[in-house]
């Protein structure tokens, strides 16, 4: 009954109390739990409505579902992706007093999915590598808070689109454990291990089942994850700590990340006596996402890599900014950026000149020379400078593109008469004459 219950809980919510515990999960009808699509799972796992809001349920011992709610809390609190857990309820017993398992509930992840409702014959390959990368960001976001997963794989995952991006989230913490100091390498390549294996057992699943297009090879997507688990754990397994006069180098680093398919989900920098502190957070995203999220911040209309270099400079003056007043939004920010960074450098192209490229790639190649400048020079250069220094030696030299789109895109061809006469070979073909 309700009042033998043993709840544990930081937000104690009284409609815990209207489910029937007393009854089995298995027990539980239709007016009690909800139909949501479901990753694979050794225990059994129910949804539920509760205050309005969708909520998990798992089965399990009061040891491993209080062992759990402890660990993500604490994982919660690493800042790192996991679903959020509720309560553990202990001590249920049925109406005749026999013991029940204890539940773990957590709050149902809104918009997520399971790896098995995301794969389908319908699913491309790059969409399938995309989530695999999304699931290789979660292990090394984990693994730098020294979490050791123990049972990495795609049913202990779920899958969310943000924004365009794809999000993995931690689901499952029953065998995780959290060390100090920090994972030893053997510890992250065995995980990373378990990932590979468990990635490629149930994706061949999928295919046994005809639900895995045929386009998709199982033990390679599986094996991907190491590789950009590799490179990403190289980009950022530390924060990157930088001489107050060499900025440009973070965006070096930020290029290196989306030389590998990563955007920022995050960049926070810092300053102190030491240097800049540079932390980054990776995200895998969709195409056309950077178009959008530029156009939506800042009105600004761009092509999709236009888009996203200015986008990497808007969040490196937005993390400068927050940190300096941290009472200013990021809207506010962005529309600072945009008025006082983007419109000054296309508003000081002369008359003369503007008609060479669009004010977004005049912007884009500003960018790219002062990151050569800065190179060349080894300190930092003023985006100022840089566009006086590209005005001069660069964008006055470029052929004038507007004038050339208005060049007409036809061509007369020549009339050909065609002939019987024995010296047609001799007559020249009017196809290299154009």
């Amino acid at each position: 009954m309700a009042s033998d219950l043993r709840i544990t809980s930081s937000l104690m919510d009284a409609t815990l109390l209207d489910l029937p515990w007393d009854l089995p999960l298995d027990q539980w009808t239709d007016d009690d739990v909800v139909q949501l699509p479901k990753g694979i799972s050794r225990h059994l796992v129910r949804f539920a409505r509760l205050s309005g809001r969708v909520v998990a349920i798992k089965e399990t011992t009061a040891e491993m579902a209080n062992r759990e709610y402890a660990m993500l809390r604490t994982l919660q609190r690493l800042d790192v992706p996991c679903v959020e857990p509720l309560a553990v309820i202990a001590e249920r017993t049925d109406a005749e007093g026999e013991p029940l398992a204890a539940v773990l509930v957590t709050r149902h992840l809104r918009f997520s999915l399971p790896y098995r409702a995301l794969y389908s014959s319908s699913m491309k390959e790059s969409t399938a590598e995309r989530l695999v990368d999304a699931l290789a960001g979660l292990l090394v976001r984990l693994h730098l808070v020294g979490f050791y997963w123990g049972d990495v794989s795609l049913s202990n995952t779920l899958f969310r689109r943000d924004a365009g991006a794809f999000a993995a989230y931690l689901v499952d913490a029953e065998t995780g454990t959290l060390e100090q100091g920090g994972l030893s390498d053997g510890r992250r390549l065995d995980d990373l291990e378990v990932a590979r294996v468990n990635i490629a057992g149930e994706l061949l699943d999928l295919a046994a089942g005809d639900r895995l297009d045929e386009s998709i090879d199982p033990v390679a997507v599986a094996g991907s994850i190491v590789a950009k688990y590799t490179s990403l754990w190289h980009e950022l397994h530390s924060d990157q700590v930088l001489p107050a006069g060499e900025r440009h180098r973070i965006r070096e680093r930020i290029e290196r990340l989306n030389a590998l398919g990563y955007d920022i989900g995050e960049l926070s920098i810092s300053t102190g006596d030491g240097g800049t502190t540079v932390a980054i957070r990776p995200k895998v995203v969709d195409p056309g996402h950077h178009h959008r999220r530029l156009q939506s911040l800042t009105g600004i209309d761009a092509e999709e890599n236009q888009a996203r270099r200015m986008l990497n400079d808007l969040d490196e003056y937005v993390a400068v900014h927050r940190d300096q007043r941290p009472n200013v939004g990021d809207e506010a920010l962005a529309n600072e950026w945009f008025e006082q960074v983007f419109a000054p450098i296309v508003q000081s192209i002369p008359i003369e000149l503007r008609g060479k490229l669009e004010g977004p790639e005049v912007f884009h190649e500003v960018l790219e020379h002062r990151w050569y400048l800065s190179e060349q020079r080894r300190c930092e250069v003023s985006l100022e400078e840089a566009a006086a220094s590209y005005i001069e030696t660069q964008l006055a030299f470029r052929r004038d593109e507007a004038a050339l789109l208005d060049v007409p895109l036809t061509m007369t061809m020549p009339v050909v008469t065609l002939q019987d006469s024995d010296d047609e070979e001799d007559e020249p073909d009017w196809r290299d004459l154009v």
